[in-house]
């Protein structure tokens, strides 16, 4: 009897269950897909109703900037009013000038949009969309408004209008229509970084982590970084609660990376001590970091939740607050030990203190968050990604070419078709130029367009002549419409899935009173292809994004933000050059898809320059916090040697070779025999006594960084230096 009760009662569940998973998964996908054709019809619709001159744009708007999440459709759209306006204004202008001489016209809406390519190639997220379409919404307006220039402003009016009217539609069904908010997800990834760093943190001082492990780790940080800071730019969109957390969430995403920047310094210490068996200074720092790890946790469980991170914060407050008094007392100890070289000892203990003051700043503003208003809100700090002017500015000169020679040809041939032509291929050109591959997307976006061709030919000349009414005609746009919004939920697919939905509407969306002329549609849908595959081929041939000379340029960018540490004003310098690094790494990772030794690579030079930039801003930062003393002005010697110090590393991380190594170790040298000759001459008072020895850390962590064999600066040197290795300049650290 129990055991036939049972049966359908586990039945059941497993039903449940599965049912549970399915919502999760593919049923929030399905969800989507029917909540962005309920969006095209809705402004289908409503566009009809207005007797506006082409719904069809209405629709086409919808697809352009529908997405998942409700913040990402209201970012999108905030950005895709102001660059439709702006384009607007534009266009308008230049009409004005130029509407008697196409040539002239073509030329200057050429250079208008390669000005926009290329301010979205500099620019992230969806303020990139808003030059986007600054210039596809002048291409949009100009090229047909240019034919008929009596009804350029009413022409303009009414399809600004219908992009309105296609935002607005999308925004509602999105925001009304079972929401889906980026600010869970951001919760989400703030409690899993979170509990990942500190597992990262045990494991790594328990020895549990080896290096495979630690670089994943540290490419996923870099990934996570990048994407919380999009994610967080379009929550506030979402309601007053992700607003009112806006400097907090910010400061969040700057305070990890300034906490994972200092944890591997430490670590890259630790290792390079093992290295030079400095065993002296390993045994007197080790029981220090064995203390760390239970600080970050509550009851012996990872905290998830920022109401939980208040206990660590009050662990870490307590243990920092004694650390050093701590740390004098061993350093004395060690003062009385000759084997024990105390510069070792000190620069680990700096980096300690360091890291222990960064994670409790970091577990204190996630604390934060359990609460609506705090001070830690005043944050005016922010991330700043890093772009390469040059790979911009190519973007904007290939989108003018492409446009001034598909200009050429529809003012040589008279061809019917030539606006759409001319103006597609401004679109493609502005929304390739931001994805790492623009040659496979511009193909990829053309394979869909081909398909939405065949498909709105059986639409329009095999379906609208059959039907009547608008229940109808959102009954037959559905299944082709499914097809498109499908393709775009699949990552192997979005480019063909981004093609097939908008230039589908294009050539099947239907007007108020539809046209049934073959000779025309197969014009439009030639255009179509022919202005994606031109796009494409000059991907592929001007300077193609993907090249060596394009990983070249961000891999010297990336280490020039080292020089940038060295030389740009102190305020607000950390955050601007640790989100500077890790963005520019990202770009590199996302160009090396199937290298995973162009990765490896990238996250080397990604650790030499954060631990040597760290350095510089560290060192410069204790300097500038010196009193007013005659022994520490900036013509003493040993002001000087750390200038020429500064001077010789950004000189070999701007262009790296080995003369410029051995010349940067040479200087590092002098620079700490210079301080340690100061701390001699005289008896300082007790805290600037410390600051000097910070100084001196922040020297010798330099110098074990531009020594680590493990370094990519290491292969620079062959045979290593007259009368002494890599190793050995570890190991016989003054």
């Amino acid at each position: 009897m129990s055991t036939s009760t049972t049966a359908p009662a586990r039945s059941l569940s497993g039903f449940l269950n599965t049912a549970a998973d399915w919502a999760r998964t593919d049923g929030r996908t399905w969800l989507y897909m029917f909540k962005a054709i309920a969006a095209a019809l809705l402004a289908l619709g409503i566009a009809m109703k207005l007797d506006l001159p082409q719904p069809r744009t209405a629709m086409t708007t919808v697809f352009i900037v529908m997405q998942p999440q409700s913040g990402m459709v209201f970012a999108k759209s905030f950005y895709r009013i102001c660059g439709t306006l702006v384009g607007l204004v534009v266009m308008l202008a230049l009409i004005g000038l130029f509407a008697q001489q196409p040539e002239l016209f073509i030329v200057t809406t050429a250079i208008w949009v390669g000005i926009c390519t290329a301010g979205a190639a500099r620019n992230r997220n969806f303020r990139s969309y808003g030059f986007v379409l600054a210039g596809y919404t002048a291409a949009l307006i100009g090229f047909p408004a240019s034919q008929h220039p009596d009804g350029a402003f009413l022409s303009a009016l009414t399809r600004v209008a219908e992009v309105v009217l296609g935002i607005v539609c999308a925004g509602a069904v999105s925001a009304l229509v079972f929401p889906e908010h980026a600010g869970e997800q951001m919760r989400t990834t703030i409690r899993a970084r979170f509990s990942s760093f500190v597992e990262y943190v045990s494991a790594s001082l328990a020895g549990r982590a080896d290096r495979a492990h630690i670089e994943a780790t540290n490419a996923r940080f870099v990934a996570d970084i990048v994407g919380f800071e999009a994610t967080r730019s379009v929550a506030i969109f979402e309601s007053p609660d992700s607003r009112m957390r806006g400097g907090r969430l910010a400061r969040l995403n700057s305070e990890f990376m300034t906490a994972s920047t200092r944890f591997h310094a430490l670590h890259q210490l630790m290792n390079r001590l093992h290295d030079s068996v400095a065993t002296g200074a390993i045994a007197a720092l080790e029981p220090y970091f064995k203390e760390i790890a239970p600080l970050l946790y509550k009851s012996g469980e990872p905290v998830l939740t920022a109401a939980d991170a208040v206990h660590v914060v009050n662990q870490l407050d307590a243990y920092r607050a004694e650390l050093p008094k701590r740390v004098r007392a061993t350093r004395a100890e060690l003062e009385t030990r000759a084997d024990v070289p105390l510069l070792d000892f000190d620069t680990g203990a700096e980096l300690l203190y360091r890291f222990v003051d960064d994670m409790h700043a970091y577990a204190a503003t996630y604390a934060s968050l359990a609460v609506d208003t705090h001070e830690r809100e005043r944050w005016i700090e922010r991330y700043e990604p890093k772009t390469n002017p040059i790979a911009a500015g190519v973007a904007g000169v290939r989108a003018a070419i492409v446009i001034m020679v598909l200009g050429a040809f529809w003012i040589a041939t008279a061809w019917p078709s030539g606006s759409t032509l001319v103006l597609t291929a401004a679109a493609v050109c502005a929304l390739a130029s931001s994805s790492p591959y623009p040659t496979r997307t511009a193909f990829q976006m053309a394979a869909g367009t081909t398909l939405s061709s065949v498909m709105a030919i059986i639409l329009v000349f095999g379906i609208y002549p059959h039907i009547d009414g608008f229940p109808l005609l959102c009954a037959a746009l559905t299944p082709f419409l499914l097809l498109g919004v499908f393709m775009t939920t699949r990552p192997k697919l979005v480019g063909y899935g981004v093609g097939y939905c908008i230039f589908f509407c294009f050539l099947a969306g239907p007007d108020n009173v539809i046209q049934y002329e073959p000779t025309g549609f197969m014009n439009d849908a030639l255009a179509l292809v022919l202005s994606m595959l031109v796009s494409s081929l000059a991907f592929a041939v001007l300077l193609p994004p993907s090249t060596p000379w394009l990983r070249k340029r961000l891999f010297a960018d990336l280490r020039k933000q080292v020089v940038f540490a060295c030389r740009a004003p102190l305020a607000r310098l950390r955050t601007r050059f640790e989100s500077g690094a890790r963005d520019l790494m990202f770009q590199i990772n996302a160009l090396a898809e199937g290298e995973p030794e162009l990765k490896r690579d990238t996250l080397r030079w990604l650790f030499a320059v954060l631990e040597a930039g760290n350095s510089m801003i560290d060192l410069r930062r204790e300097i500038d916090g010196l009193p007013a003393d005659a022994r520490y002005a900036e013509t003493t010697p040993w002001r000087v040697a750390i200038r020429t110090m500064r001077r010789h590393v950004a000189a070999l991380y701007r262009q790296p070779d080995g003369s410029r190594l051995n010349a940067a170790f040479a200087a590092n040298v002098d620079a700490i025999a210079a301080v340690q000759q100061l701390l001699s001459s005289f008896e300082p008072p007790r805290e600037e006594r410390h600051q000097l020895q910070r100084i001196l850390s922040h020297l010798h962590f330099i110098r074990t960084a531009l020594l680590d064999p493990q370094s990519p600066l290491a292969e620079l040197v062959s045979g290593g230096r007259a009368g002494s290795t890599p190793s050995e300049g570890v190991r016989h650290a003054p």
